[in-house]
């Protein structure tokens, strides 16, 4: 119990100062548990710029630690590992009245989440172009592809990787369409990257089990399915394939 609101008085400057609280002489502490509080709003603060870097960019540093600090009180760490802390902070700026006329923003969080996933993904040995292009012509109605677990996948009605890339790279002025973005991992560091008409869809279908035939009728007709496989090979995202 006491370790419980000691945890929920870390993160809310209303609360108050739990009982036990003291210094060296035995007195109430107020003042250091304040510092102590600051500094781990700070940290934790510290951890979501590091992870959503283009969201902060795009808002400001002030916006962000005010975001980031309403964020934190409601969704406090639930382990020790802080290299995916920050999961619901898409979800959350969704719902965040102050950010509600930066549409885009939660679908760039998830971006940058989908980043962060990726890195730390399970490691998988890729097929090779050569060893794919040997794959018998016969097999490939049925054949079943088995992407990497660094893969994601992010559609939008907003532009988000034009704008990460406008926020991170010194990308162009984004043009106002929707985008969806593949994440791939073809060495260490993910790479975001568009994925052409239909791709999604046909992606799903392998995540989901299905035959390379039965993922690409479910793709519909304006697929590039030549822009796609080289995409997906060149990304390293193809791990294994079976019947």
């Amino acid at each position: 119990m006491m370790q419980s609101a000691f945890a929920q008085a870390l993160l809310d400057p209303e609360a108050t100062i739990p009982a036990g609280v003291i210094d060296p002489m035995g007195r109430p502490a107020p003042k250091r548990f304040a510092v102590y509080r600051n500094n781990v709003a700070s940290g934790l603060g510290n951890v979501l710029e590091a992870a959503f870097p283009a969201v902060k960019s795009l808002v400001g540093d002030d916006f962000f630690r005010a975001m980031a600090l309403a964020f934190l009180r409601q969704h406090p760490p639930q382990g020790r590992i802080m290299m995916l802390y920050g999961a619901e902070f898409p979800s959350f700026i969704k719902g965040f009245a102050p950010a509600a006329s930066l549409g885009y923003l939660p679908d760039v969080a998830r971006l940058e989440q989908a980043l962060r996933e990726s890195y730390h993904s399970a490691d998988a040995t890729a097929l090779s172009a050569a060893a794919i292009a040997a794959i018998p012509q016969q097999r490939w109605p049925d054949l079943r592809l088995h992407l990497s677990p660094a893969l994601r996948v992010i559609r939008s009605d907003w532009p988000i990787l034009s704008i990460w890339r406008a926020a991170l790279k010194s990308g162009p002025a984004p043009q106002m369409r929707a985008e969806t973005v593949v994440v791939l991992r073809p060495e260490f560091d993910p790479e975001p990257q568009l994925l052409p008409p239909g791709g999604a869809a046909f992606v799903a279908g392998l995540q989901a089990g299905l035959g390379f035939q039965d993922a690409l009728a479910g793709a519909g007709d304006g697929i590039d399915l030549a822009a796609l496989l080289s995409l997906l090979i060149q990304g390293q995202a193809i791990v294994g394939a079976s019947e």
